[in-house]
């Protein structure tokens, strides 16, 4: 999956929010446009090549302030529509510089 992808179907307003994902960006204080903003300058640390029904990933960006985030978004490469899955602030105990994650110990 290519994060360009992502960011133009956000520029288009071709995008869908999950309730989980609306519920997760509530609960850790997070603005769509501080999610958005982390898509924009952000990479994608994981892919999910065969999350049914698009394949899916994990970006890792920051918010304007520079606080870590994290968000799963899919893409439709039929009608070019990006889902917004869930979004989190990381934990730094659960993550080496935020892009590779712990091992459990």
């Amino acid at each position: 999956m290519e994060l360009f992808n992502i960011i133009d179907a956000i520029q288009a307003n071709r995008i869908r929010i999950t309730d989980h994902a609306d519920e997760e960006a509530e609960s850790d204080r997070l603005t769509f446009d501080e999610i958005y903003f982390s898509v924009f300058h952000g990479e994608i640390i994981k892919d999910y090549p065969d999350d049914k029904p698009y394949q899916s990933c994990l970006v890792y960006g920051k918010t304007f302030s520079g606080d870590p985030v994290h968000s799963v978004w899919a893409f439709n490469d039929e009608n070019q529509w990006a889902v917004l899955i869930t979004v989190y602030r990381p934990n730094s105990d659960r993550w080496i510089n935020f892009r590779v994650r712990r091992e459990k110990s």
